[in-house]
């Protein structure tokens, strides 16, 4: 059986790839893994069937041969443990990589994403400049010590994991920010993530559900027509 993930009908995102079920997508893609999408409108996502899926009433979810999961970091692990290609096989490097994949989730996606927040929700409040300030600092200490970590290296932690993927993940968020700019090897180490044949797989995957969207509502818009 495939498994079947959850994936929002219209996507707050607007088809750039920063939904959380991008990285689960990413993830199947990298190690060859086909998979479902179910796609829910925000109001199904609060209904009990999904509810009982994800106690949250969020996206994604993964669902194969009556397993249920939820969290988009725990589904990315589960992918990494049950195929080759996201985890190193040797059991030092290995964990290291799952190190990496909490620090991404822990400590690097807390402010880029609260600082993504109030840029959307807070900009007209009269606090808004200082509470950026604020949030900008907390963002550029951390991509300080992820900069002085990475500095030449093409990835991590030797290869390609899943600790790069979702870091790369969080990153993307940043993408065209003055505060990823102010880090070359990061810009690189993204642009060579969004590079990967599964990653652009992915993405258009995602991306697609957008634009469908997006042709529903202007096809609702003109209403029925008549012959002429």
């Amino acid at each position: 059986m495939l498994p079947t993930i959850t994936a929002f009908e219209r996507s707050p995102d607007r088809g750039r790839g920063l939904a959380r079920d991008m990285r689960v997508r990413w993830a199947l893609e990298e190690v060859g893994q086909p998979y479902a999408v179910r796609l829910l409108s925000f109001e199904a996502m609060q209904q009990p069937t999904h509810r009982a899926r994800h106690p949250f009433g969020q996206i994604p979810t993964y669902e194969q041969d009556g397993l249920v999961l939820f969290e988009s970091g725990a589904i990315v692990l589960h992918i990494a443990q049950t195929h080759p290609g996201l985890l190193p096989e040797a059991s030092d490097a290995r964990l290291r990589a799952v190190s990496w994949m909490f620090a991404a989730l822990n400590t690097i996606e807390p402010p880029v994403f609260e600082r993504a927040l109030c840029v959307v929700l807070e900009r007209e409040t009269p606090w808004f400049a200082e509470r950026l300030e604020t949030l900008d600092k907390r963002v550029r200490q951390r991509l300080g010590e992820l900069s002085l970590h990475l500095g030449q290296s093409p990835w991590l932690d030797g290869e390609f994991s899943a600790g790069d993927l979702l870091m790369l993940s969080v990153l993307l968020r940043l993408q065209g920010s003055t505060l990823l700019e102010e880090h070359p090897n990061l810009l690189d180490y993204l642009a060579r993530g969004i590079a990967r044949p599964a990653f652009q797989r992915a993405f258009q995957a995602q991306a697609e559900v957008f634009l469908q969207a997006q042709q529903a509502d202007a096809q609702a818009s003109q209403g029925p027509r008549g012959d002429a």
